[in-house]
């Protein structure tokens, strides 16, 4: 009898766990490369933000990016990218929709008109995502690093990947962040306002971003990097459009923050930690010990490293160490 009583409960639990749905609320990002997921092979180290958003949000929030290098409100439809977003969305998931920085070439496949095209395009994904369940969050584009008047000719910010150093403009630069992007990043405004959708400003945070930096310290945020000064880039690179791994996570931390301003509910997922390590390149490193080695170096007093996913080596610390760890997203210490 006792036996029959523990079956029948282990069978309704095993019911009843099936039967729960996940409760997991997802993030999905849609854009292009200046959110993308990036090629990490040889020690790359462009990041698209969209990579560090994760480190910001705890367990209960999964960040799942599907930006694209290239891709402009119309390509990402037309190459059949959405659709493949929308059949994951379930009701309660955010869908963060991010262009322009495409849609202003000049190419028919890429390019669309703000005020026309691209507001179409835009509410298309608004409306699509409310179909779902979903609540969609529109961004206008991230600024380019510009502090010249006229800036110069750019057909495709891809292109930037294959430059190097001396390949770069040599222009006099003055003090002052010059826009780039026009009514491309007045136009996700507007559509949020015509839909009564969230909105995020992520133009107008970047660019105090940069001007706050100045000239010289907003170099620090993007590919540009003098030559001999990066071993994965060793000719050098002048890119003002991507950013590396810093500043991935600069914007990362700003947009995170923005977000949960705009949705309040999102504040009781938002965390924090000094280091993030990650084997997929969503942290500042991937190995632990290097991680370790780094906050050791760091005269700050106590530090916190989050781990997402994965089996880990844990490292061995002095009894009095002030490194604390988070094990995240399912990531484990491998067993002694």
């Amino acid at each position: 009898m006792k036996l029959k009583k523990t079956l029948f409960l282990l069978a309704s639990i095993l019911l009843l766990t099936a039967a729960t749905p996940d409760k997991t609320t997802t993030i999905f990002i849609i854009g292009d490369s200046t959110a993308a997921q990036k090629d990490l092979s040889k020690g790359k180290l462009e990041r698209g933000w969209g990579m560090a958003l994760q480190c910001f949000f705890d367990d209960n929030i999964l960040v799942d990016n599907h930006a694209v290098n290239g891709r402009s409100s119309l390509s990402f439809i037309n190459e059949g990218r959405w659709d493949k977003v929308l059949a994951k969305i379930k009701p309660g998931d955010y869908v963060i929709i991010q262009f322009g920085h495409n849609d202003e070439k000049p190419g028919a496949a890429r390019h669309s008109d703000p005020g026309s095209t691209f507001d179409y395009n835009l509410a298309k994904y608004v409306r699509e995502t409310r179909e779902r369940g979903g609540i969609p969050v529109l961004m206008n584009p991230v600024v380019r690093r510009n502090f010249v008047e006229l800036a110069p000719k750019n057909d495709d910010d891809e292109k930037l990947r294959n430059t190097t150093f001396a390949d770069g403009a040599n222009l006099v630069e003055g003090d002052s962040l010059i826009d780039t992007h026009g009514l491309y990043r007045v136009a996700p405004r507007d559509v949020a306002l015509r839909m009564n959708c969230h909105f995020v400003d992520a133009n107008l945070i970047t660019h105090r971003l940069e001007q706050s930096l100045g000239t010289e310290g907003s170099k620090k945020l993007h590919m540009w990097f003098l030559p001999d000064t990066e071993p994965t880039e060793p000719k050098g690179k002048q890119d003002n459009t991507h950013y590396n791994v810093y500043g991935a996570h600069v914007v990362a931390r700003l947009l995170a923050d923005a977000l949960c301003e705009e949705i309040p509910l999102l504040k009781a997922y938002r965390t924090e930690a000094d280091i993030t390590v990650d084997k997929l390149g969503r942290g500042e490193y991937f190995d632990l010990n290097e991680a370790v080695a780094a906050a050791q170096a760091s005269s700050k007093g106590e530090t916190t490293i989050q781990i997402l996913g994965g089996e880990w080596e844990r490292p061995q610390l002095p009894k009095k160490s002030k490194i604390r760890f988070v094990l995240r997203l399912g990531a484990t210490w491998k067993a002694p």
